[in-house]
């Protein structure tokens, strides 16, 4: 048989049986004096066998060690670590479902910024409050939902749950609405606008008790800086004096 011929009948492309040659799984046969691959019935059995070896779900490699003569895995071996891995992966579909099917009965999580976690979720239903149309809303939110997907699970449900008591009264909704709107006015502000020591001060209100490291930031930590830069001067400014605030070390 020509290679075109082989491949027709075990319902492969020529350019599979070649790669089988490459990778070494299937023997080359002898050429004849034309120059053509000479295929027998013996190619097509091989051929066949690996076909229904990968559409099992078996990689190169394992098919290799099942068509070994001196094989290190038999079939039974092969197929069983073939089974378990996967039920890995079917358990790894169903959580993703499951996680899916929360993400879509819960629209609080279907934000901008999202999907975030149920934790999240919660603290965005507490701050609906906030007007919509405030940039700085729509940035605290980005930055709620980059720490989200940071934190571990642990440091999650204990930040967000910090987060979320210190929303619930309506003081603090109003002190976050304050916060927000002194911040939007600083948008084109210099940084020795004299709003901005009020600004940092409502701002410091609104942080939960024991949210940030107690020990001083450093400004110039390259992500520190990175985060400066994504506000307006005046609005970096506000935000710096406002850690020192919480720091303990005066605006």
């Amino acid at each position: 048989m020509r290679i075109g011929e082989l491949a027709a009948a075990v319902g492969v492309t020529t350019r599979t049986v070649r790669h089988y040659h490459h990778q070494g799984l299937l023997p080359e046969p002898e050429r004849l004096a034309n120059g053509y691959r000479d295929y027998t019935l013996r190619h097509a059995v091989v051929l066949a066998r690996i076909r229904r070896l990968t559409e099992l779900g078996l990689g190169l490699a394992e098919v290799r060690d099942v068509l070994a003569e001196d094989a290190g895995k038999d079939l039974a071996e092969v197929l069983t670590e073939l089974d378990e891995d996967l039920a890995r992966q079917e358990a790894a579909i169903r959580e993703r479902r499951a996680r899916l099917r929360a993400l879509l009965e819960t629209d609080g999580q279907l934000t901008a910024e999202g999907p975030v976690s149920p934790e999240l979720a919660s603290v965005f239903g507490d701050l609906a409050h906030a007007a919509t149309d405030s940039p700085m809303a729509a940035k605290d939110r980005e930055m709620l939902a980059l720490i989200d997907s940071m934190a571990s699970v642990k440091d999650r449900e204990q930040l967000m749950g910090m987060l979320r008591d210190a929303l619930t009264s309506p003081e603090a909704k109003a002190r976050a609405l304050k916060a927000y709107a002194l911040l939007d006015a600083l948008a084109d502000a210099d940084p020795a606008d004299p709003r901005v020591d009020e600004a940092a001060r409502v701002l410091a209100e609104c942080v939960p008790h024991g949210l940030l490291p107690q020990e001083t930031v450093d400004h110039d930590d390259s992500f520190m800086r990175a985060f400066y830069a994504d506000f307006a001067p005046a609005q970096a400014e506000a935000i710096r004096r406002t850690l020192r605030i919480l720091a303990g070390e005066g605006p």
